[in-house]
């Protein structure tokens, strides 16, 4: 048996979309686990569609993914900036610089008699396009130029009228087995006389990717279901070229839980905005694997390495997968709590900075609002209060904002508890204040505050204390217990806060 060789080809016209990622990781998990290839390419042929730095930007988003592959196109540094080179011996790995690859095959079948200039105008295929839609018949090439006479041909390749090369589709059924439907058949008299190479002389879809997954050596093709009625076009030209065909498995679509496709009008479809957001590569990785894969198991959270071993084209489901925000968070937030505190602390600090909460000067941390400094541990204490709540990285800032402001704002009767009064309040902040200040600098910390406090909170009510505490620290209804927090923030601070709240409320 032949090395198994897969392949992910993508066309540069945007994001990275999660449907293009789970193609990827599903070639990529196919071909660690059975010990192949992994070939990318970069199908570039559709011109009006292509958008400026999306080639680069793909690769950018799969190496922060922690991806490799083993042939194709790649980011290579280059004096201050990043340049495209290539590695593999199939190359140029990018359509555009294949064209007269192609240019030469159309020509092979068009002597062979399996493919015919057609040399129809725009025109002519709209009005023929409307004509149809009148009667209600299926729309389709209505094959005028595909008995032209060998003199005919001659004259308007002469007269240089412009042409295409179309495929001779033939009839009866065509069939094969896909790897993840089973068999397939399609009646070739739905299928119309398909475009290989357009009037400008660069290939369609069809005609590239043949092409390239037979010199690429591609053995096994697995894509989405969208390409699912594209195949029979793609076997008759294995078939019209004598080559041998690669084995097949068409992936299901991404559904929205209303089971609409996954599209950007009902939530984020890039993998760009997902790790933006602050979810870990790890994350996405595991969620998007079992996005149309059932490994048989009740195991939901999968290491790398376990999916590799897991994997299997047999276990792709057939019907859509649906894409549950939900269960993404639910995983997200099992990561998280995972994380060694060090290393989360390092992931967390992006999200401060950019939030405006911390800057970096001279190789340390500030609080942006009051220059004082954040050392890496003050900064690891506040993360292991969120770490228990966040389900994304970038809910570091808002669950922890109250740490880096000078002075908070809200409403006094946040502070209220049920039905107690503001005097009531007052006076149990001022009690807590007391018990505050009396505990010496050396010995504040969370046992001692809890210790003290909580003998005062059986004087007045445990909510009765903690909620005004609680509020005064933060300024918010939600948050961590107030002695981590008064532990944080220090005595000076705490003593500050409390007072400011005693003044709110006698306002």
């Amino acid at each position: 048996m032949s090395k198994i060789r897969v392949r992910f080809a993508p066309s540069p016209t945007g994001f990275l979309h999660l449907g293009s990622l789970r193609t990827f990781l599903y070639n990529w998990l196919f071909a660690k686990k059975n010990k192949g290839k992994i070939i990318l390419r970069i199908e570039d042929t559709d011109k009006e569609r292509l958008v400026p730095g999306a080639t680069e930007k793909l690769l950018e988003t799969l190496e922060k993914l922690g991806f490799d592959w083993d042939e194709g196109p790649f980011l290579k540094e280059k004096g201050n900036k990043f340049i495209i080179d290539q590695k593999g011996g199939c190359g140029p790995y990018i359509q555009s610089q294949r064209i007269e690859i192609y240019q030469k095959t159309a020509k092979e079948l068009i002597e062979k008699g399996k493919a015919y200039y057609c040399f129809c105008s725009k025109e002519r295929l709209e009005i023929l396009r409307k004509e149809q839609e009148a009667k209600k018949i299926p729309p389709g090439y209505d094959l005028k130029c595909r008995n032209l006479s060998a003199e005919e041909i001659k004259n308007l390749l002469e007269q240089g009228k412009p042409k295409v090369v179309r495929l001779k589709i033939g009839e009866g059924e065509i069939e094969f087995n896909d790897l993840a439907r089973g068999k397939v058949v399609f009646d070739l008299k739905n299928i119309d006389d398909q475009v290989l190479l357009k009037s400008d002389g660069w290939p369609t879809y069809h005609l590239a990717s043949v092409v390239d997954d037979h010199l690429m050596k591609i053995t096994h093709v697995i894509r989405g279901e969208e390409w699912l009625p594209s195949t029979p076009k793609h076997l008759l030209l294995y078939q019209a070229l004598g080559w041998e065909v690669p084995k097949f498995a068409h992936l299901p679509l991404l559904l929205n839980p209303d089971l609409s496709k996954l599209s950007k009008r009902e939530q984020d479809v890039a993998v760009e905005d997902y790790l933006e957001k602050g979810f870990l590569q790890e994350v996405i990785i595991n969620f998007v694997a079992l996005l149309g894969w059932n490994p048989d198991t009740n195991q939901e959270i999968f290491t790398r390495e376990e999916l590799v071993k897991s994997f299997s084209l047999e276990k792709i489901q057939k019907k859509g997968a649906i894409f549950d925000l939900n269960k993404l968070l639910w995983m997200s937030g099992e990561y998280i709590r995972k994380k060694a505190l060090p290393e989360l602390t390092e992931l967390c600090i992006p999200y401060l900075i950019k939030s405006g909460l911390i800057k970096k000067v001279n190789g340390e941390y500030e609080i942006r609002e009051t220059g004082e400094k954040a050392s890496f541990d003050w900064l690891k204490n506040i993360v292991v209060l969120e770490q228990e709540r966040m389900k994304k990285l970038s809910e570091i800032s808002s669950g922890s904002s109250f740490f880096f402001v000078k002075k908070l704002e809200y409403p006094s009767d946040l502070l209220t508890w049920k039905e107690m009064t503001e005097e009531e309040v007052r006076e149990n902040l001022e009690k807590a204040k007391k018990i505050i200040e009396e505990i010496p600098e050396t010995e504040f910390n969370l046992e001692e505050l809890k210790r003290n406090l909580f003998l005062l909170a059986e004087k007045t009510g445990t909510g009765e204390l903690l909620w005004p505490l609680r509020v005064t620290l933060t300024g918010q209804k939600n948050s961590p217990p107030p002695f981590e927090i008064m532990e944080i923030l220090g005595k000076k601070k705490t003593v500050e806060r409390v007072e400011e709240a005693i003044e709110k409320l006698e306002v």
